[in-house]
């Protein structure tokens, strides 16, 4: 984020780098919620390392002592929402770390228990941490409760001691965090492999969510979409206001429908910005969702393999089971692009891009599991492996080239299902209606 004068001068980044000496951090005399004297907030505009801008306070009262801090996410909110599932087998899973944005709903079916969104601050800290944040949470008016309601404090001191006995991790529970910004995380250790103990869904925001998060005005809700025809776009290239996902300034997306031989229609839109130059290109569909899903696999046998186009939907899933390798659907978003640029982007995404790859959260067990798994994907675009590469689309909307089209291409076998009852949830298909209307009032 830059700031911008009056006069239209771009000025200074607000975010930089952490470095040692404090001259980034802002104080700001407030009021302590404690005591109510006056406090010190200091606040700190940061970066993580390839994650994205955050804003962490920290507020401390010289009076009564009382302290507290939070760390708020400064990106843009994700185009869609994300749910993570976490199965705590071990007392190691409780390492693991996590970034809990403020509209973040956090629970424990095994406890029926739950934390609403905007009921707590966003924090950076591990799955130990949010228990015994949860616990402190509830301990905090048990001396007033024991006064006023002693049985409610007693149920309420019983249940505190479940929260604290899950961190001895006598039995398995579940940990679900659901975000509809898509700004949380928790972290899978066994990084590029897969985590079988955690699940990550996305899914499309409610309109109640969209106002939650101020996307959307109150009034927003009497309002319908506008149609367009699609037949009238094919010529034309649309463009857009939209700021930028790297540096928030103003940008410009381009939007463009294109016919790809032998399959369909896509929508590829590209943003490019001039203020810090980065670019970004996604596709997505641009027909319905086909009655079956399609899982597509591809033998490489040879190094033009590599040239072969791909589409990817946002919905579609990867994997490579010589690498005992497998990317969850919307991990690299739609993508146009050739075998080689769809490796080059999982490489990036895995090694380059990973959060937890630098700083405290690095180790060397898994730095080094990870720079084999870019060497081992280096190999696969040489043409040194052989390998399967797996594309499986739910919705039936991913597409890899066939060179010897029209004619069957033996290296690739295509095979299409019924989608499962939860593959459908998931995608929003069970509570879809587009027959019938006309005979409702």
């Amino acid at each position: 984020m830059s700031v911008i004068t009056e006069d239209g001068v771009r000025g200074e980044n607000l975010f930089r780098d952490i470095s040692a000496d404090g001259d980034d951090i802002t104080q700001i005399e407030s009021m302590c919620m404690n005591c109510h004297l006056n406090g010190m907030t200091r606040l700190l505009l940061t970066k993580i390392p390839f994650f994205k801008e955050v804003i962490v306070s920290s507020f401390n009262c010289d009076n009564c002592s009382w302290s507290n801090t939070e760390i708020q996410s400064a990106g843009r909110i994700q185009d869609q929402g994300v749910c993570y599932t976490l199965k705590v087998k071990t007392k190691q899973d409780l390492d693991r770390e996590v970034v809990k944005s403020d509209g973040a709903t956090t629970k424990i079916p095994e406890l029926d228990f739950e934390i609403p969104p905007f009921t707590q601050k966003g924090a950076l800290s591990t799955i130990e941490g949010l228990i015994d944040r949860a616990a402190a949470g509830l301990e905090q008016d048990q001396p007033l409760r024991r006064a006023t309601d002693p049985e409610v404090a007693d149920k309420i001191e019983e249940f505190i001691q479940k929260l604290k006995t899950l961190k001895e991790v006598e039995s398995e529970f579940t940990l679900v965090i659901e975000d509809p910004s898509g700004n949380s995380f928790i972290e899978n250790p066994i990084a590029p492999q897969k985590d079988e103990a955690l699940t990550v869904t996305t899914f499309t925001r409610t309109m109640q969510q969209d106002m939650q998060l101020g996307l959307r005005a109150d009034d927003d809700l009497d309002e319908e979409p506008a149609g367009n025809d699609i037949e009238t776009m094919k010529d034309e290239v649309l463009a857009f206001n939209t700021n930028c996902p790297e540096c928030n300034a103003p940008a410009r997306t381009n939007m463009k429908i294109v016919e790809i031989p032998h399959f369909k229609e896509v929508i590829i839109m590209a943003t490019n910005c001039d203020s810090c130059g980065h670019r970004t290109n996604e596709v997505k569909s641009g027909g319905a969702t086909e009655a079956m899903g399609t899982r597509i696999t591809l033998h490489v046998t040879d190094p033009s393999d590599m040239t072969r186009d791909v589409l990817k939907s946002e919905t579609c899933a990867l994997s490579i089971p010589e690498l005992e390798f497998e990317l969850g659907m919307a991990a690299v978003g739609g993508k146009f692009t050739t075998l080689e640029g769809l490796l080059k982007d999982i490489k990036d995404l895995i090694v380059s891009k990973n959060p937890f790859t630098c700083g405290d959260s690095s180790s060397s067990d898994r730095v080094q599991k990870l720079q084999a798994f870019g060497e081992k994907i280096d190999k696969i675009m040489a043409g040194e492996m052989d390998i399967h590469f797996i594309l499986d689309d739910p919705t039936g909307n991913s597409y890899m080239q066939n060179v010897y089209a029209p004619d069957p291409d033996p290296e690739i076998t295509i095979e299409k299902y019924t989608r499962t009852f939860e593959q459908n949830e998931e995608l929003g298909l069970n509570d879809m209606k587009t027959e019938g209307y006309e005979n409702e009032k």
